[in-house]
């Protein structure tokens, strides 16, 4: 039950972390490739630098975990850039529907009655939060923000399956990837503007909300399901206005509020429903 727990935890950090991308964004006016790129590359030395020494066996799985990470923020650049921000997002968020229906096949591990709950509730939420915000006809985008959502529900899968291992060499090479790619499209981009400010919010990206959330979520993947996992992703979204509110007083409408509202209350129900679970579990297999 305490793996579990901190399991949760980890991951609540790490979808706390997620969520001050949108912050440090609004801080930094260059393209996003470049932003994608200047982000990861500091990531990447983040994590260098806390593992100090990674355990690069360069396996399937290591490899399908880095190379969908990598493809996970690229589409999420594109869509953002043809769509709507608020369409990439919950297109992007379809990843816990393709996390539980292959964890089954893939990791042995079947949804929970109240994972299942949660998940019709956070659909709900996401649609309440997402109201004011969705539009039509940015088919490229919301096509890439779809793709997104598949590329992260494998890079959860195959994270998990390295659960006896250390799974964190996946995020640096992940991010190395992206780093590479994204910096050289960079050079054919209009060169972006250097200010302090700007700086500070790239330092703060790659250090923050990625990098912190990279040494979070390799410890939470290797004690909570994939599906669980998912799951507390989704306060993400939830919590980046928040944060936006709070820095530079941009309200969100009501129906938003409401919508993160049921996400976080979603998220929470099913996390405790499923430690009790364990805990009797545990009980149970301690008595006979």
């Amino acid at each position: 039950m305490k793996r579990d727990i901190k399991g949760i935890m980890a991951m609540v950090a790490t979808a706390l972390c997620w969520s001050l991308g949108g912050l440090f964004i609004k801080l930094v006016d260059w393209h996003p490739v470049t932003i994608a790129g200047a982000r990861s590359l500091v990531a990447a030395l983040f994590i260098l630098a806390v593992v100090r020494r990674p355990k690069l066996n360069f396996s399937k799985n290591q490899i399908i975990a880095a190379v969908a990470y990598s493809f996970t923020m690229l589409l999420f650049v594109y869509a953002n850039k043809h769509t709507t921000s608020a369409n990439a997002i919950l297109l992007q968020y379809g990843a816990p529907v393709y996390v539980m229906l292959l964890s089954g096949i893939m990791l042995g591990e079947r949804p929970l009655p109240e994972q299942v709950g949660a998940l019709v509730a956070i659909v709900i939420g996401m649609g309440l939060f997402f109201a004011d915000s969705l539009s039509l006809g940015h088919l490229a985008g919301d096509i890439a923000a779809v793709l997104s959502g598949m590329t992260f529900a494998i890079h959860i899968l195959f994270m998990r399956r390295q659960k006896a291992g250390s799974p964190i060499e996946s995020l640096l090479l992940g991010h190395g990837m992206t780093a590479v790619v994204a910096l050289f499209i960079s050079l054919f981009l209009p060169a972006p503007v250097m200010n302090a400010k700007s700086i500070a919010a790239i330092f703060g990206l790659g250090i923050v909300q990625i990098g912190f959330a990279a040494v979070f979520f390799s410890f939470a993947i290797v004690r909570i399901s994939a599906i669980q996992s998912s799951l507390i992703a989704i306060i993400e979204p939830a919590l980046n206005p928040v944060w936006v509110f709070l820095a530079i007083g941009e309200k969100p409408t009501g129906r938003a509020v409401l919508g993160g509202v049921i996400i976080v209350a979603a998220v929470a129900v099913s996390s405790v429903f499923s430690v009790s679970r364990e805990a009797r579990v545990s009980g149970k297999e301690a008595a006979a």
